[in-house]
């Protein structure tokens, strides 16, 4: 069996790669598992060194990586080029923070006894990542889990083989031993199998809520760890007094960037009704715009979505929002052209239960709902079963932060778009799942805590209580 590698901007297969069948999937799980007894022993000063290297590596081949994503998913060409760079960071972050995060707490107990608590690897980690942002997610689960001393293997999208494959590479032209890192090349029917296996240790995933329901149900009848980072349709809430032309500037990347295909992309914008005509206008100018066309292109804003068929899930969810009474301020229909383009789409007056409400439309399209005041745009951003991100725009930052604590979310901004950072923790709540990737939190997440008594006076008696 093979998958092939198409570029969605013109249709053209770029690479044809063999998948990983099923006796070679079993020989590099086991690969994984002798190079995790020899990993989790390297010093830890050896592992966040070689991270540093994996940093170097991408930057010293950021365009040849760039280009990649771009043309195995459709990436504008200067945003794939900051993914490499945030990529290199995050190898940096953990290659300089790793062991104050890992070392051993001393903790007081017991008088008459030196207690500790570690942490320590868990073992091979199954990664299954999704394309849109196809080196970045990948990277933010490998950076933390490589450098606490666990082995990780990649399940990536099957519309990005090549970028699964250069992954690979550069951990090992960084100088990570064989079988630290693996790509496995498989089906989506596979991936129980793999979890199933006794030697994977642990699972995360980055996708949908629907992958990350199938995911945490084998894993919780395995009793394995699992990290879920789902979708989202995150609010982005304008209130009255809210500093309007940065408003509209960021808003418009906000719901853009990544060709409108991010989880943490603003996609329901929620408007309090003294400043919604305003807002509207103004949003709808500046979506429009906005250039689609060529990725590769350094003046293209917006490229292609990542496959076809995803630009028609995003139309139908359109075309059915209208029929059920929204207004298309701006796009709506398909670019006439070759490839998969979908342009900046503007949709009002959205009806409660159709798809623009309560859905997730990854692409170019962006819903704005009218609200009287503060306390109905905090309803309406809560109201869905996602919790990702949120954020809220205001002169009044004391107002912003008690509105971004009032958001069901896992991460809150006040006066900025929502993104991810090395140094903080990422994750949501609600049906955009559980656990945490990136900073102190997300090294944590897949090893042992083990807590470590050492009695030092044998004569004193012993609390039995367990």
């Amino acid at each position: 069996m093979s998958i092939e590698s198409t570029n969605p901007a013109t249709g053209d297969v770029i690479e044809t790669y063999d998948e990983t069948n099923a006796s070679e999937r079993s020989e590099r799980l086991e690969r994984a598992q002798t190079a995790f007894e020899e990993w989790r022993d390297v010093p830890i000063e050896t592992r966040q060194r070689l991270l540093v290297n994996a940093g170097d590596v991408l930057r010293e081949n950021t365009e040849e990586y760039a280009e990649l994503m771009t043309r195995e998913m459709g990436k504008p060409i200067e945003q794939a080029r900051a993914e490499v760079e945030k990529c290199a960071w995050v190898c940096d972050y953990y290659g300089e923070h790793a062991a104050e995060f890992l070392q051993d707490e001393v903790v007081a107990s017991d008088p008459n006894a030196r207690t500790v608590v570690a942490h320590q690897p868990l073992g091979p980690i199954l990664a299954i990542m999704p394309w849109n942002f196809p080196f970045w997610q990948v990277f933010r689960f490998a950076a933390p889990n490589l450098a606490a001393g666990n082995v990780g293997l990649l399940k990536h999208a099957s519309n990005v083989p090549g970028c699964a494959r250069a992954i690979a590479d550069i951990f090992h032209e960084a100088g990570f031993p064989e079988d630290v890192f693996t790509t496995l090349l498989i089906d989506s029917s596979e991936i129980e199998a793999v979890i199933e296996d006794d030697r994977i240790q642990g699972v995360t995933l980055t996708g949908s809520d629907g992958a990350g329901r199938a995911v945490a149900e084998t894993a919780g009848s395995e009793l394995k760890k699992t990290v879920l980072e789902l979708g989202g349709s995150d609010p982005f809430v304008v209130l009255e007094d809210a500093p309007m032309e940065e408003t509209v500037e960021t808003a418009v990347q906000a719901r853009l960037l990544n060709s409108g295909q991010s989880c943490i992309a603003a996609k329901r914008f929620i408007v309090v009704e003294d400043v919604y005509d305003e807002f509207v206008d103004r949003f709808t100018e500046e979506m429009d715009a906005q250039v689609v066309g060529d990725p590769l292109d350094e003046e293209t804003d917006i490229g292609p979505q990542a496959r076809p068929d995803l630009l028609d899930q995003l139309h139908e969810q359109v075309q059915e929002t209208v029929e059920q009474g929204g207004e298309i301020r701006l796009g709506g229909e398909p670019v006439d052209r070759e490839g998969a383009f979908y342009p900046p789409t503007v949709v009002t007056d959205v009806p409660e239960d159709a798809p623009a409400d309560q859905e997730e439309l990854f692409g170019p399209v962006a819903t704005v709902f009218r609200v009287p005041d503060e306390a109905a745009a905090i309803e309406k951003a809560n109201d869905t079963r996602f919790g990702l991100g949120a954020s809220v725009w205001t002169d009044d930052l004391e107002r912003g932060e008690r509105v971004a604590r009032e958001f069901e979310s896992g991460l809150a901004f006040v006066n900025e778009l929502v993104k991810s950072d090395p140094r903080l923790p990422f994750g949501g709540v609600k049906d955009s799942g559980y656990g945490r990737e990136l900073a102190r939190d997300g090294i944590r997440e897949f090893v042992n805590t083990k807590t470590i008594w050492v009695q030092q006076d044998a004569g004193e008696e012993t609390d039995l209580v367990e």
